[in-house]
């Protein structure tokens, strides 16, 4: 099965999340192409797709939501999984509660209707003070804010193990024709 892994990452807490799950993909004998969102011309050429996005101002980066615009009918012909990289782990019980009553982030919810990805994964992810302006540390330090890596690896991990078991049970009515190259042109079989 060849599989995308893409992200749209601002500072690089989601890439190395999408790097993560893509290793345990390929673990269980997936062909695995991890890439920035930006980079994917079409994503109909994998037969499933997980896509992350950094959120930024409640809403996933530009790149992963033109990502969505321009493969909209592709994804919604394949399984699908999303995750949300956020630093709401940063704010305690402030950031979890935010999380519990936000709904799904700008650019990802107007798009779920029409591809109904099968889970929609929220991780918390690294914030450093380097990352935001004067006023947004401000805004952060007056929420109560710490800055960290927040990102659990056994969650990530066992996300991960969770689609490759799904994965297994699709792989029938979903490998690639014989003879078929296992990755697109173009794509990072590292």
């Amino acid at each position: 099965m060849v599989i995308l892994v893409g992200y749209a990452s601002a500072h690089g807490s989601t890439r190395e999340i999408a790097e993560r799950i893509g290793g345990r993909l390929r673990e269980h004998g997936n062909s695995v192409d991890i890439r920035s969102l930006a980079r994917v011309a079409d994503a109909g050429v994998y037969d499933a797709v997980v896509m992350g996005s950094a959120i930024h101002n409640g809403a996933w980066l530009r790149e992963g939501s033109e990502f969505l615009r321009r493969n909209c009918e592709a994804l919604a012909a394949r399984p699908v999984w999303a995750f949300s990289v956020g630093s709401h782990a940063g704010l305690g019980r402030l950031g979890w509660w935010m999380i519990a009553h936000a709904g799904d982030p700008k650019g990802l919810a107007e798009f779920e209707p029409d591809f109904g990805p099968r889970d929609h994964h929220r991780f918390a992810g690294a914030f450093y003070r380097r990352h935001t302006s004067f006023i947004g540390n401000v805004i952060f330090r007056a929420m109560g804010g710490r800055y960290g890596d927040y990102r659990d690896w056994a969650e990530i991990d066992a996300w991960a193990e969770h689609i490759a078991a799904e994965l297994e049970l699709l792989q029938p009515a979903a490998m690639p024709k014989a003879g078929a190259s296992p990755l697109p042109a173009g794509a990072n079989p590292a």
